[in-house]
């Protein structure tokens, strides 16, 4: 009886022990996940700030800790659990989601391309639209949980497909990890990109040493410039990721992306903007191709309504 305890006891601290070693895993996923969705992240971190501009510099923070607190809620009580269940239930669809979400990104990358080379188009005979600062600050907010939802949701998903293979423990633990790292990495980024020029205007008062003005003076008129730099690599992250995405999804794209790799792999820079720059071009190409089918779609739509009504 006694020996059969002690067995039981031996066997209790043998799954221990291989649960703990299969947790000291967890460190190292995170990061390799991170990783993977290095690029989507680029692109939320680019786009989240555009969301404050003209607004009170006092609400800044605020409005963005709001966007914060209902991203990370959409990543860790709606995406990680949808993605968890599709994943066991249905993986076959893992893909096909991934690539609609890389061809969204794609839509909204060349439509800024677009409307940075051919400037955004306004009817003047559209009546001017006045609202309270309240009901901009609420609709800046809706609209940056909007686009964060969608980008949450590729990181969710590029994140679940790097952990399919482990314990559901492990995929559960990895996935909450890199939802709250990645969160608080963004928007921590985002508050002080955001405060930067109020910090500089700060540091520029004659209170402090000359050294210590000339440098918040160079941050205040650094900002804008930055800004306009975070605008153009957010865009181009956008495109990238998106065409890669649905690369990967397509055997015969994905299979041309690693020979390109693989031909250029003595110089992985080299390697890696070929690929980088493959992938945007095909990127402007998805985006271009989904913008004309969409405006064929308004075009035909309202013809079909005028006859039905006739």
């Amino acid at each position: 009886m006694a020996s059969g305890f002690f067995a039981l006891l031996d066997d209790i601290s043998a799954l221990v022990k291989a649960s703990a070693a299969s947790l000291d895993d967890v460190p190292t996923q995170v990061a390799k996940t991170t990783g993977k969705v290095s690029g989507i992240v680029i692109d939320d971190t680019a786009v989240t700030p555009k969301y404050v501009v003209g607004l009170d510099p006092k609400r800044e923070l605020s409005i963005i800790y709001r966007v914060a607190k209902k991203s990370l809620f959409n990543k860790l009580v709606i995406l990680t659990p949808a993605a968890l269940l599709l994943g066991y239930f249905a993986p076959w669809a893992i893909t096909p989601i991934l690539m609609l979400g890389g061809a969204y990104l794609c839509f909204e990358g060349y439509e800024k391309v677009h409307s940075m080379f051919i400037g955004h188009q306004e009817d003047e005979s559209e009546a001017v639209k006045v609202i309270t600062p309240e009901q901009l600050e609420r609709e800046r907010i809706n609209s940056a949980v909007r686009t964060d939802i969608i980008l949450s949701a590729e990181i969710v998903a590029i994140a679940y497909s790097q952990v399919v293979k482990l314990t559901i423990v492990n995929q559960v633990l990895v996935m909450l990890a890199v939802a709250v790292f990645i969160t608080i990495a963004v928007y921590g980024f985002v508050g002080l990109v955001v405060k930067a020029d109020d910090i500089g205007v700060h540091f520029a008062q004659k209170k402090y040493h000359p050294v210590i003005q000339k440098l918040g003076r160079g941050l205040v008129q650094l900002m804008p410039h930055f800004l306009t730099i975070l605008s153009y690599v957010g865009t181009a992250a956008m495109i990238w990721v998106g065409a890669e995405i649905i690369a990967h999804g397509i055997p015969f794209t994905n299979h041309l992306l690693h020979a390109l790799e693989l031909s250029l792999a003595r110089i992985p820079v080299v390697a890696w903007l070929a690929k980088v720059l493959v992938s945007l071009v095909g990127g402007l190409i998805i985006g271009f191709i989904i913008e004309k089918i969409i405006a064929l779609v308004k075009k035909i739509l309202p013809a079909k309504r005028q006859k039905a009504n006739s």
